[in-house]
Formats: structure tokens, C-alpha cells, sequence
């Protein structure tokens, strides 16, 4: 079983030093997803709520979200990020699957920015939405993959 990192000798909550790390490029694939009615499918590919065009709105607040990642989660890094994309692809049932893909060169990797992009992209999704149908269900959110660094191999979901 791995180690708990972010615990110290006293069992308490420390934020890991990574100043040995070697920079290398790492990235991460997450996805989330949002189950929709039929109306507000309608409204949204047809851009039809008042709020706006929500993919893009959710687009943006997902890439915010990942550069802010290390102000929500306690133990996380500030980290430089190099890249971040949110894709959209809708789902038999009217389940819009969120993939976030995040990427930066530096010495601890990005998973939990990709995990919080895709995530904060579903929550934008149904606060704009709400007005129409509040009985939207935020899908399972998950790492499909990620790259990079030394000590911890690629990881790919099975």
C-alpha cells in the first residue's frame, strides 16, 4: 500500500516538499459529467438561456478553476500551468460528458487541477441552467490519466 504523503512523524497535515523534484512535463486527463433533460438540452444547444452560452461559460470557469486549484485544496502547490482544455461531448440520454486535459512543466503534477476543472465546469453548468430544471445530476468525476514526473509511473484508468 503507498504512503500517505501529507501527513508528518505526528500524524498531522503538511504540504509535501517537492524542492528535490526534477521539472518534467506532466499532464492529466479528468472527466466529469452532468445528466440534463430534454428542455435544457434544447437550451443549451441552441443557446437559448438567458445566462448566456453555457459550454463557454462553463469552458472558462473550468480553466479558471484549475489555475486556482491551489486556493481551494489545502495541501496543493501553486503550480505554473502550461495548458489547460475542457471538452464537451454529449452522451446518449442527454449526459454531457466534461473532459478537462491540464499540462505543466515543474516538480509535482496537475490531477487534482484536472479533477477541480472538470468539476467546477459541471457546477458552472448547473448554476446556469438551474432556472429551467433543478433535478440535473452531477455525474461521476474521475482521473482517466496522467503523465509525467519520476517517482510515481503514468497512471491510465482501466
Amino acid at each position: 500500500m503507498a504512503e500517505f504523503t501529507h501527513f508528518n512523524e505526528e500524524g498531522r497535515a503538511r504540504m509535501v516538499d517537492v524542492s528535490s523534484k526534477p521539472d518534467t512535463v506532466r499532464t492529466a486527463l479528468a472527466r466529469s459529467s452532468i445528466k440534463v433533460n430534454k428542455k435544457v438540452y434544447e437550451a443549451i444547444i441552441h443557446q437559448r438561456l438567458e445566462k448566456g452560452d453555457v459550454l463557454s461559460v462553463g469552458q472558462v470557469a473550468g480553466i479558471m478553476a484549475a489555475k486556482k486549484t491551489w486556493e481551494i485544496i489545502p495541501m496543493c502547490h501553486p503550480i505554473p500551468l502550461k495548458g489547460i482544455d475542457i471538452s464537451f461531448g454529449w452522451k446518449e440520454d442527454y449526459v454531457l460528458e466534461i473532459t478537462a486535459e491540464v499540462k505543466t512543466k515543474g516538480s509535482t503534477g496537475v490531477e487534482m487541477e484536472a479533477l477541480t476543472a472538470a468539476s467546477v465546469c459541471a457546477l458552472t453548468i448547473y448554476d446556469m441552467c438551474k432556472a429551467v430544471d433543478k433535478s440535473m445530476v452531477i455525474g461521476e468525476t474521475y482521473l482517466i490519466e496522467k503523465t509525467g514526473g519520476v517517482k510515481s509511473p503514468d497512471y491510465t484508468r482501466a
